[in-house]
């Protein structure tokens, strides 16, 4: 649906650019607003399914606040209390690091890896929301994707 229609928008655009910008943060509103329903069904954010998939990917090694940080797809989130969360859930561990006594090492759980492979399963429905564009369209637009980002 085109985007004046979806938020009711009578008069024109200033330029395509001031569309773009509104069109983008609505997208997201819109793909947040899904990745909250779906996530929910395994009582998680979608913060804390991004910590696992990093933690799953360090897997054996150990991961740490700030490698978190980095890596993460929200930069906003805090790390620590998503991870204190998880922890609570006992989909990962905490334990002092041996490198260095001020560093805390972070490893996802048996748990969280079962939790992980259940999300994976049921993954593919939620991308559904993407098949509106064609393979070639997909590709297209993470590059485009990409290139607004430099």
């Amino acid at each position: 649906m085109r985007l004046e229609d979806e938020i009711k928008q009578v008069k024109a655009f200033k330029n395509d650019y001031n569309k773009a910008v509104v069109n983008l943060i609505f997208t997201y509103n819109w793909l947040e607003s899904s990745s909250k329903a779906f996530f929910k069904d395994f009582d998680l954010t979608s913060q804390q399914f991004n910590i696992l998939r990093i933690l799953k990917g360090q897997h054996p090694n150990p991961s740490t606040i700030n490698l978190l940080r980095d890596r993460m797809l929200d930069k906003m989130c805090d790390a620590s209390r998503l991870v204190e969360r998880l922890r609570i859930k006992g989909l990962v561990e905490r334990s002092q690091a041996s490198s260095d006594k001020r560093a805390v090492d972070i490893f996802i759980t048996k748990k969280g890896e079962e939790l992980l492979a259940k999300i994976e399963v049921e993954f593919p429905a939620f991308e559904e929301k993407l098949h509106t564009l064609s393979a070639e369209e997909i590709v297209v637009f993470n590059n485009l994707l990409d290139k607004l980002r430099g």
